[in-house]
């Protein structure tokens, strides 16, 4: 009995969720939600960017809406590996933030990471938008893209330590105190 109701309510359930996904979405006051995915133009693919050198992102704002006109952007830096999707964004160094959407450019500098052919660049405004693959030419002594997991410790200063120690040969002498 128990797996027939278990049945029907799963059966419901499923019914109103496809239901839902189906059904087009509505805003309170009638309002139609507007997502500005705006094509990035710069960096195109084949470009070079020289680690600690100053480049324009730049995008198309032909087509933005009114309702985004005043939003403000968020640019970061990932690489995308060839068979996959994961774009390793590198959200804890955004290479720009609260920039007008609707300037259609921002310069960032080039971070000191690794060289490598597949770097990309994504721009936030309401909707992530993502640049074809670059490359950044770094220098020798570059360090890994830092990570959102990446932390760093303080430098903990340093503490000379007996090496050895003795004990003393005799311990002081107690005496009994009597209460009265």
């Amino acid at each position: 009995m128990f797996a027939t109701k278990f049945t029907a309510v799963f059966a419901a359930l499923a019914a109103a969720a496809t239901a839902v996904s189906a059904a087009p979405a509505t805003f309170t006051g009638g309002k139609v939600e507007i997502v500005y995915r705006p094509h990035v133009i710069a960096p195109q693919a084949g470009d070079v960017w020289p680690v600690g050198s100053t480049q324009t992102i730049t995008w198309d704002t032909s087509d933005i809406p009114e309702e985004a006109k005043n939003q403000t952007g968020l640019v970061l830096l990932g690489y995308i590996e060839d068979g996959s999707e994961n774009e390793h964004l590198d959200v804890g160094h955004p290479l720009a933030v609260r920039f007008p959407i609707a300037d259609g450019k921002t310069e960032v500098t080039v971070p000191d990471v690794p060289t490598r052919d597949d770097y990309v660049i994504v721009l936030f405004g309401d909707s992530g938008n993502t640049s074809p693959k670059f490359t950044i030419q770094g220098s020798a002594v570059s360090s890994a893209v830092p990570s959102v997991s990446a932390v760093s410790t303080p430098a903990v200063p340093s503490v000379a330590l007996p090496t050895s120690f003795s004990l003393p040969t005799s311990l002081p002498s107690v005496s009994a105190v009597s209460s009265a």
